[in-house]
């Protein structure tokens, strides 16, 4: 009962849902709108730039992939950073990286030049990737976390739509001046956000490992409603850490010895929250929701809309889809929990996957011109179907479970981790899409990503157990148990009031 006594204590003062702490988090995450708009104007870019720079298969699927292979070099550098100048100067200096790639692509006069700075670019979006999820989770709490670091995600697909829309308007510029106006825009959210950080506090969890409570609990009363939760909160993150009263600790240690303690040494309930929080992120994109987003223009005409203002219209409505099934996930991830969302989310993927597969290979194998009306409607359908689904549970939750099951003192190189493990898959779904779909059909392409969706069912269904309306410090509690444990425990639960009768609730109060 005594580990329930911090959650009790902030039902009642946390129905505010303090709007600072919101205002800090949407602020957070602006940085995410950048890698958002990179996807999504690549997307449209890359059929003006192969016509410019004449550009064969190999190189548009390298220039779309690269971005995430430097990511894989930010997000693992950025968790060691952010332990050591904290949140708030690691999200400034992701944009100062992406700011630096967005006015080198837009001023590119070759090919090489823009994929060095599709380079840069990709090392700041694995930065900002990285700490503004985390950023939030340490900021929120707990009864707004799952919103809040859900945040980045509807950032990004704001940033798509952003970027397909810059599509669809900048076409109209001569070839030369169009595709590279595109590019360089995505430096306008980097210049905003240098000045939005500077209103924002420090993360309150790093400030207390650093060795100043004070400052921390300066920041708790900003983002709590009570007082009193403030300092609950303060107790409850010195104690995580391993701190004295006095907040003595090992004070400017910069994250030394987390990868000891992740990967050489981890014990059980570290090994299960490694597994849990690695494999939601190996397993996004497994399920070809890069391919449907930077491709999509390739998919439309597959089946069978013909012009390119037809084309970039058409990857505008997936950009509001995605946008507005994201809002959908933040207003019900905290209610509903990360469990029936993330698993609801799977089960319309798979559908989506399953139908989209059948469309596109009646239509690949049809005549051209004279594909059956319903095949068309299906795939062009299914792909909206495959992005609505995803936005409500598989895209926002991968990043906030994977934000939130950390222990404090792992937190941020572990995120990091995470964040490489999702540019990596990234990165091979977007460079080699084009190969697979000409190796096994674009239909073939998305029933292996249905199949694969269905392994992905299974993994979160098996070993990630339920984060919803804990306070971080007590979700390492949740991993004590592996999945067999939790299943028997969970069977007991439900059988001890049937099996004790009248007296079963009498035993269970006891």
């Amino acid at each position: 009962m005594g580990g329930e006594k911090p959650r009790d204590v902030k039902e009642g003062d946390g129905e505010k849902k303090n709007k600072y702490a919101v205002r800090c988090s949407i602020i957070g995450s602006i940085i995410s709108i950048l890698m958002g708009y990179d996807t999504g104007v690549m997307s449209g870019a890359m059929l003006f730039i192969k016509e410019d720079l004449k550009t064969n298969d190999t190189q548009v699927q390298l220039l779309a992939g690269i971005l995430n292979v430097c990511a894989l070099v930010g997000s693992l550098t950025a968790g060691r950073v952010s332990d050591y100048i904290g949140r708030r100067l690691t999200i400034s200096l992701a944009a100062c990286i992406f700011l630096a790639g967005s006015v080198l692509m837009g001023l590119a006069p070759n090919f090489g030049t823009l994929l060095a700075g599709r380079c840069v670019a990709g090392v700041g979006v694995g930065y900002a990737l990285m700490i503004a999820p985390v950023y939030a989770a340490e900021i929120a709490s707990a009864e707004i976390r799952g919103s809040l670091t859900s945040l980045p995600e509807i950032c990004i697909s704001f940033g798509i739509l952003i970027g397909y829309v810059a599509n669809y308007l900048l076409a109209k510029l001569p070839l030369v001046y169009g595709w590279r106006a595109m590019l360089g825009l995505g430096g306008l959210p980097s210049a905003i956000l240098a000045l939005g950080v500077l209103v924002m506090p420090e993360s309150p969890r790093w400030l207390v490992v650093q060795g100043r409570p004070e400052q921390a609990l300066a920041v708790l009363r900003r983002v709590c409603d009570k007082p009193s939760e403030a300092d609950v909160r303060l107790a409850e993150i010195k104690a995580a850490a391993g701190l004295a009263d006095d907040g003595a600790a090992a004070v400017g240690s910069g994250g030394k010895g987390v990868w000891r303690e992740l990967f050489l040494h981890p014990t059980p309930p570290v090994r299960r929250i490694l597994v849990a929080a690695l494999g939601v992120h190996f397993f996004q994109h497994l399920t070809g929701i890069e391919a449907v987003v930077l491709y999509s223009p390739r998919i439309f005409k597959a089946a069978g809309i013909a012009t390119r203002n037809e084309v970039l219209a058409a990857t505008i409505g997936v950009g509001v889809t995605k946008t507005a099934f994201i809002l959908t996930a933040i207003l019900l991830v905290d209610r509903v929990g990360r469990r029936p969302l993330y698993l609801s989310s799977l089960a319309g993927i798979i559908a989506s996957l399953a139908c989209l597969g059948l469309g596109l290979t009646v239509v690949e194998r049809s005549a051209p011109h004279h594909s059956p009306t319903w095949a068309v409607v299906l795939a062009i359908a299914t792909v909206f179907t495959f992005v609505a689904s995803f936005s409500v549970g598989v895209g926002p939750i991968t990043w906030a479970y994977s934000s939130e099951v950390y222990p404090l003192r792992l937190r941020a190189q572990g995120a990091s981790v995470g964040v490489a493990i999702n540019r990596v898959m990234n990165a091979a779904v977007s460079m080699t899409f084009v190969s697979l779909y000409k190796g096994i059909t674009i239909g073939g392409a998305f029933f292996l990503f249905a199949g694969l969706a269905v392994a992905a069912a299974a993994f979160f269904y098996l070993l990630c157990p339920e984060t919803q309306g804990r306070p971080l410090e007590e979700i390492e509690e949740v991993f004590n148990l592996g999945w067999r444990a939790r299943r028997l425990t969970s069977a007991a639960a439900v059988e001890l009031p049937v099996s004790g009768g009248g007296n079963a609730r009498g035993s269970t109060m006891a």
